[in-house]
């Protein structure tokens, strides 16, 4: 399993949130580049990277420090946040990033993304489907930064995305990005109950090194830790002796 730190940027500056809310916001450092170079250092060969400015405006504000970072880097780097235009991913694409994050776009204009899909490759979109539990214990879909809840569950999203080679998607159960309250486990096995051959991301919820674990026990291909990586909740050795595992 892969294990992928996060970076969120707000400002040209790494910070957190809790559960999507701006109006709380965690600041961790003013250095992107040099977080990056340190989750590098614990051995980290992939890093996502938000543009949390770009999620609310639709133009890529923090651009220059992200291709800085993917010029210099070795890790293969995939951004989200914004990207709302073909020509935008193909952008990013020569910017040196390995794959572009789409969310909302993905349910409100389907067409678009399939399109990119073909056009750029399943290895170069991700998907990103951000949940929220339903009464009935259906996840559902929402968009617009969490703020507006989709007519339709994740799985007949990655059903509907299929026919054109659908490959990476991420996952997020809203309740629990940055509140280390543990990963939704339940979620991610029946998605890949679903569909087994989806590398799928695991988002939200990851405290510390046993959950990485259970996440690998469960057969995730990959999972993203943004807070616990900040917090030093995963020191670095834990880190180093993960991925020597992996």
């Amino acid at each position: 399993m892969k294990v992928i730190p996060a970076i969120d940027l707000q400002g040209g500056k790494c910070v957190r949130l809790l559960k999507g809310d701006f109006a709380k916001t965690t600041e961790y450092s003013d250095d992107p580049a040099a977080v990056a170079r340190q989750f590098a250092e614990l051995g980290a060969t992939n890093l996502h990277v938000v543009d949390l400015d770009g999620a609310r405006s639709g133009t890529q504000e923090n651009h220059a420090i992200i291709a800085a970072i993917a010029a210099e880097s070795d890790m293969a780097i995939q951004i989200g946040g914004g990207i709302r235009h073909r020509d935008t991913v193909r952008r990013w694409l020569d910017a040196g990033v390995a794959r572009c994050v789409i969310g909302s776009l993905a349910i409100t204009e389907p067409d678009a993304v399939k399109s990119w899909l073909v056009q750029f490759g399943a290895d170069r979109i991700v998907l990103a489907l951000d949940v929220n539990i339903g009464d009935a214990g259906i996840p559902v879909v929402t968009t617009h930064g969490w703020t507006r809840p989709s007519n339709m569950s994740v799985y007949e999203c990655i059903e509907d995305y299929k026919d054109v080679g659908l490959r990476h998607v991420l996952c997020t159960d809203v309740s629990r990005d940055g509140a280390m309250a543990g990963p939704n486990l339940d979620l991610y096995a029946g998605i890949l109950m679903r569909f087994p051959d989806l590398q799928l991301q695991a988002s939200g919820g990851v405290r510390d090194r046993r959950d990485l674990e259970v996440l690998r026990e469960h057969g995730l291909p990959a999972a993203i830790t943004g807070r616990a990586l900040l917090d030093g909740k995963i020191t670095a050795a834990e880190m180093a002796s993960f991925q020597q595992g992996a």
